[in-house]
């Protein structure tokens, strides 16, 4: 079933995600901050900002005004950075059809308040419309996507009606989706695989090897599963896409924006010098600060994300956050 479908945000995964969407059939309008970036869009069929050298679907139309991207929509894809959801979900909200089904694919957990991103859409949302949130994630490079290389990802929900309605909306011959009913699993996946991303950059900076790099995914899952059973989530879904998939993608691509900030530190430079040049946005840089915070809130031992707090946000140096890694006192593997 064809639907219109509101894309909101613009940057290298809305943009790609908003074009498969148009290229399988929907009609799709995809919403912009930047008003220049939706004239280069409509005029040139390029968002040369975000996803360079990637032609766009003529079916796909563009706007930087909310109400026109909302009018009419059955379902709506907000994909901006964590950090930004509430607000331009607020924004959002005298524009939003009651009846629209809303997909988040934003990755992180709010600084200011350590809510993940389907808890801020709980405290914004009437009712009845978070009922019919469905989180998007697994390991997915943009490019890759665009480029219509085989992906496969997770929609979550707590209804299954609507997580088989999203998985019928985005799958294709190159993109598979999977249904999952644990949205807070999902979710954790996505915003602390980020952080240990940067742990892996730094490793590789420092002039790691894999031994190291496997270490840290491995203890990350242990971590970031921790988390999410003491929030609620199902350790089963740490094992798959948007867990252990999401992990190895982030930690090991050359496309990650996560683990290129890493392996800046790494090599010695600032984290100040490294966000001033970068246009698109390191979700992990935030969520480490918010993971560090909602572990401590909690009481959950998360040592490499303690480590990556210290280093990005105290100076720590990053050989030294190595050594206290290595020699903590020994413990069980399950422990």
């Amino acid at each position: 079933m064809a639907e219109k479908i509101a894309v909101i945000g613009a940057g290298s995964w809305g943009t790609t995600l908003a074009d498969l969407l148009a290229k399988k059939g929907h009609e799709v309008t995809l919403w912009a901050y930047e008003p220049e970036l939706v004239l280069e869009m409509r005029d040139n069929r390029e968002n040369s900002l975000f996803l360079p050298g990637i032609k766009l679907n003529e079916r796909l139309a563009f706007t930087n005004d909310l109400a026109e991207a909302y009018r009419g929509c059955s379902m709506v894809l907000c994909v901006v950075p964590s950090q930004l959801v509430r607000r331009v979900m607020t924004n959002s909200l005298p524009f939003l059809p009651k009846e629209a089904i809303i997909v988040s694919a934003s990755k992180g957990i709010e600084v200011d308040t350590l809510a993940t991103v389907s808890e801020i859409y709980q405290e914004i949302l009437p009712p009845e419309q978070f009922q019919v949130l469905a989180a998007l994630s697994g390991p997915s490079f943009a490019r890759e996507v665009a480029l219509e290389m085989p992906t496969a990802v997770t929609a979550a929900a707590s209804s299954e009606a609507v997580a088989r309605r999203v998985q019928e909306a985005f799958t294709t011959d190159y993109f598979r989706v999977y249904r999952n009913s644990d949205v807070v699993g999902v979710e954790l996946g996505g915003a602390i695989k980020n952080v240990i991303a940067i742990a892996a950059g730094i490793s590789d900076g420092l002039g790691f090897g894999s031994n190291t790099r496997a270490a840290l995914i491995t203890r990350g899952l242990a971590e970031m599963t921790r988390l999410g059973v003491a929030m609620g989530a199902q350790p089963s879904t740490f094992a798959g896409l948007a867990g252990m998939g999401d992990l190895v993608l982030t930690c090991t691509g050359d496309l990650s924006r996560n683990r290129s900030v890493g392996i800046q530190i790494g090599q010695g430079r600032t984290l100040s010098e490294i966000l001033g040049e970068m246009r698109m946005v390191a979700e992990g840089v935030k969520t480490t600060e918010s993971a560090y915070n909602l572990a401590k809130k909690l009481g959950v031992e998360m040592p490499i994300i303690e480590q990556m707090y210290q280093m990005l946000y105290q100076n720590k140096p990053a050989r030294e956050a190595v050594l206290e890694l290595m020699t903590r006192n020994l413990k069980a593997e399950g422990a």
